[in-house]
């Protein structure tokens, strides 16, 4: 009943450094997805408990790789479109931004805090959390219209423009882009052209005969050009480059995902 919300969960134990150190880094592409993020020290005191909401832009992690200590860490993935069922106020002007997770969903922290420096087993707590959001699904912050809009977003996978949102869906412009605002937390323009940039970077990373042609008419660039400046506007790389990292790490793709 959680999969048209939830993502996923995802956590551990992890090392960690106070130190510098040469580490790693990982590009973080923007998904269209939104997380909740706790972390707890091995003692189990509360480091941080944040709301990351919808990135428009790329940045690169660094991964550590020093063990001076270890950090618990416990997140809820939601899709962008999906978080505001859950939360007790508007998104807006989260887009990009991090806060603390009791700004915006003080019922779910009331729910989860006292159990997380007890339950290091990631298992367990996805079991809980389950629990408490499918019962907080039953009250759940809805509203007819953004779920309508967002389905022909996905449907059309982010080629429909906004104009054509509107009329189909009898509202105004300016109406939709406060709704989202208010609920999502982006206008529904970015995040259109969020699921369109998503929408292509599977079809180039899936299939070994991706022809950009083709894409430029299915997903409704201008021309080759403007696909190409977009696509490298959320990706900080051309097409060629991300392709090859991408293969690099996962070899598999590129063969049907």
């Amino acid at each position: 009943m959680l999969q048209p919300y939830v993502r996923c969960f995802w956590g551990g134990e992890k090392d960690c450094s106070d130190t510098k150190v040469d580490a790693s880094f990982d590009i973080i592409i923007p998904d269209t997805c939104v997380d909740i993020i706790y972390c707890i020290d091995d003692a189990g005191n509360m480091m941080s408990s944040d709301y990351n909401g919808v990135n428009d832009r790329t940045f690169w992690l660094q991964n550590c790789e020093s063990p001076d200590h270890r950090i618990f860490t416990f997140a809820i993935r939601f899709y962008a479109w999906s978080a505001y069922l859950f939360s007790e106020d508007s998104l807006a002007g989260t887009i990009n931004e991090r806060c603390d997770v009791r700004e915006r969903f003080g019922w779910l922290d009331r729910e989860l805090r006292g159990h997380l420096s007890e339950l290091w087993n990631l298992t367990e707590l996805i079991q809980l959390t389950e629990s408490i959001l499918l019962k907080r699904l039953e009250h759940a912050r809805y509203n007819k219209h953004v779920d309508r809009i967002m389905s022909d977003i996905l449907r059309y996978q982010g080629a429909m423009g906004i104009n054509q949102l509107s009329r189909e869906h009898f509202i105004s412009d300016r109406q939709m882009e406060r709704l989202f605002q208010d609920y999502i937390g982006i206008t529904p323009k970015k995040l259109s052209n969020l699921i369109r940039y998503q929408s292509l970077w599977r079809d180039i990373v899936c299939h070994s005969d991706f022809d950009i042609a083709d894409a430029v008419c299915k997903y409704g660039y201008t021309d080759v050009s403007h696909l190409m400046r977009e696509f490298k506007r959320y990706h900080s790389m051309n097409i060629r480059e991300a392709r090859e990292m991408a293969l690099r790490y996962y070899p598999k793709e590129g063969n049907g995902c």
